[in-house]
Formats: C-alpha cells, structure tokens, sequence
C-alpha cells in the first residue's frame, strides 16, 4: 500500500468528475497484473501521464512516470513526485535516469514513458525516441502501448488551460503487450505503428469540428500539420540552444 500515492489518485478523479471530464477506457485488461511493463504513452497535452493512470485501476497498479528535472525542482511538486517514486529526467545525465528506470523494471513496476519526448503540436504521432524499447530489452519487460485523445482540449502547448467544467470526452486505449526484441529500431517502429493504429480507432468514433485548434490538420482542423510542427520544434530547439550558449559566454 502507498498512501500518498492512492490519495493524490483519489483527489484526480475528484478532479476529474468536477470537470465533468468523460472517459470512454479500451483495453485496461492489457494492463498487466504483475510484473514490470515499459507503459509507452502518446504526447498531446501537459495532463496526459494523470490520464494514462485510468487504465492501471483495473487490475490495482501504479505507474511510476519518468518526468523532466524541472518537475523535481519544483518546490511543491518535487517532494511529491520523489514520494510517489516518479523517475526524474536530467536530459545532460540521461543515463542515471536511464538505469533508474532500468532498475524499477527488473523490480516488477510499471515505468511510464513518452517516446515522443515532447508534446506533440499536431496531435499526430510523432516521430519515436528508441528508450522505451532499449529498456524494455535491457530489463526484459514487455511494452504496453497507451494512446489518449481528447486530453489536447483541457491542456495543452500554446493554448490556455480549460480547467473547469468542460465536460470534455477523454478516449484511452491499451494495446496488447509487445514483447521485447532486437533491434531496438524495429521494436521502436512496431510500437509507432502499433500507437498510430490505436489513435486512428479512438479518432473515428470522436467528434471533430471543422478548425478547432485541437483537430490535426488531417481531420480538418486547424492544427499544424505534422511536418509544420516539427519545423516549429526544431526552431524552438535552436533558440534554447542559443540561449545556453549566451548565457555560458556571459
């Protein structure tokens, strides 16, 4: 039993049923009971890894979520995430966070991870950073792939938070379990695909209304379409690297 971790669940879905927040679940039966799983999750919105933790309810599992370092630095939220065994990520010490998620898979926890490693601005799947799969080869864990939709209207990057009573419909889905194998770079392909099968399912039974922000481009929204959203990135990208360097040659 943890009892911080069970209260900060209860008081998310208090949240949740004040925000009036409808969640259709797909598939929590893949969620294993036991053992550890590499939980490969979709990137839409800042609110996805409270979302992705539904499915873990059914058969009464945590998710230890790995979580940037400013997270940890935080005042409020760094005691809490360090309580609750999140795994914080220094992307200039990667390998340390690396092994610590190696570690709490071989001890049987269930690791949350986004492959896309940041939100992504289309809504589509983007392109996959190969950790999740390393892991799950390294600790011998199967991947358990996660897609959520909806989650991209309460919260998400360049658009103001809707946290009241939205009554927003939230679609998960949870796809089998995919076994570990090499090379990492098929087992990262399968699970791209596999993830982009899921968010087409979830996606035909939602409503899209023609150029709203959180509608990708594909669907007649006005998002950016993916390969737009991964200029805007890379842009953005740059411009923090050319801060860190002035801020070294100050």
């Amino acid at each position: 039993m943890e009892p911080l971790y069970q209260t900060i669940v209860g008081i998310a879905r208090a949240v949740f049923a004040l925000e009036g927040l409808k969640f259709t679940v797909h598939g929590a039966e893949n969620v294993p009971a036991t053992g550890g799983a590499v939980v490969a999750v979709n990137h839409t919105g800042y609110l996805d890894f409270t979302y992705a933790g539904l499915p873990a309810r059914t058969p009464k599992r945590l998710i230890r979520f790995m979580a940037k370092k400013e997270v940890f630095d935080n005042k409020i939220s760094g005691p809490i995430m360090r309580n609750l065994k999140h795994i914080e990520v220094d992307r200039t010490a990667g390998a340390e966070s690396y092994r610590q998620a190696v570690d709490a898979l071989r001890r049987g926890e269930l690791v949350g991870v986004y492959p896309e490693a940041t939100i992504s601005r289309s809504f589509e799947i983007k392109e996959f950073k190969s950790g999740a799969a390393r892991m799950a080869i390294e600790a011998n864990v199967p991947i358990v792939p996660i897609v959520i939709w909806g989650a991209q209207r309460v919260w998400t990057k360049g658009h103001p938070k809707r946290l009241g009573r939205t009554n927003t419909p939230i679609s998960i889905a949870v796809g089998e379990p995919i076994q570990p194998y090499e090379p990492a770079a098929d087992l990262t392909a399968e699970l791209r695909s596999t993830m982009q099968g899921l968010l087409l399912e979830l996606q035909k039974d939602y409503d899209h209304p023609a150029g709203a922000y959180w509608v990708p481009a594909r669907l007649g929204g006005s998002a950016p379409t993916l390969e737009e959203a991964t200029a805007l990135d890379n842009a953005e990208a740059e411009a923090r690297m050319a801060a860190r360097r002035a801020k070294s040659a100050e």
